[in-house]
């Protein structure tokens, strides 16, 4: 990183949840596929590149992240795949999707007020990976880690650590980035990701939580048209604290996701030893 280049700025990080008919919406986490398209359409005639947040912080560590813009969809939905999926790549975009490894092919049963939508499968989750989106994790089951009362650490573990675990064996990859289900964070959930091994985390406002495991993030919703999209990018830089800029582990020598080797697998040593 160039020492002329300041400590701290802005992270430019979209959320989005479900892509599909937003008719009955009542938390207004739901776009509608055309409302993607149109919003997708103007961050790319503004010159921006949407890319997953694994690619974003990349960058951001190299001084290369001019022009890029996170892309994240939380839960997991299975119109990822249908809809997001499709209109990412026809712009040349990708995202990161963060899924319940304890509810693939299940439905959002965290919200009581409905209405009940499907989540990946397996197969759909690998199908995502496969077609270039980062799979995170959002915990096993969607569950406020803030809650002390209701989770307790082996149930907190359990959340952050054993879902990556899930996860990895599900995809066959490392799995580098957390959300935290309902975007609330304090210092004991930061601290569990962390030990989990995620290399980053993101929130919604973490205040002065804010960091490489606490990010934050823009809402995203069906009412944002291009004008209103705008001002939420820009509003962002002063309604967030800004994040510290700093090192990310390094890339596998082929740019790709490591992939986790298959139980009883053996790998041949990296050529290029500590290094990696």
């Amino acid at each position: 990183m160039s020492v002329e280049r300041p400590p701290e700025g802005p992270l430019w990080a979209a959320m989005y949840h479900s892509v599909a008919d937003p008719a009955h919406d009542p938390y207004h986490v739901t776009v509608s596929p055309d409302r993607l398209e149109r919003q997708l359409r103007l961050l790319r005639r503004r010159g921006l590149t949407g890319v997953s947040m694994e690619r974003l912080l990349r960058a951001r560590a190299e001084g290369r992240d001019a022009g890029l813009v996170g892309l994240t969809f939380d839960d997991g939905y299975a119109d990822f795949a249908t809809h997001a999926v499709p209109a990412l790549l026809r712009h040349g975009f990708t995202a990161t999707v963060y899924v319940l490894p304890g509810r693939l092919g299940g439905t959002n049963e965290w919200d009581p007020l409905g209405p009940r939508k499907p989540l990946l499968t397996e197969d759909g989750v690998r199908a995502a990976a496969d077609a270039g989106m980062e799979i995170g994790s959002h915990g096993l089951l969607h569950v406020d880690l803030t809650d002390a009362d209701a989770v307790d650490d082996e149930r907190l573990a359990a959340e952050t650590a054993g879902s990556r675990q899930l996860l990895r064996a599900v995809t066959g990859r490392e799995v580098t980035g957390f959300c935290y289900p309902y975007g609330n964070v304090d210092v004991r959930a930061v601290d569990a990701v962390r030990a989990a091994g995620y290399q980053y985390a993101v929130a919604i406002d973490p205040g002065q939580l804010t960091g490489l495991h606490a990010l934050p993030r823009v809402h995203v919703g069906q009412e944002d048209t291009s004008t209103r999209l705008l001002l939420k990018l820009a509003l962002h830089r002063v309604r967030r604290e800004p994040v510290p800029y700093g090192p990310y582990p390094a890339r596998p020598a082929s740019g790709e996701p490591a992939r986790v080797p298959a139980p009883g697998a053996v790998t041949a040593p990296s050529r290029e030893g500590s290094a990696q």
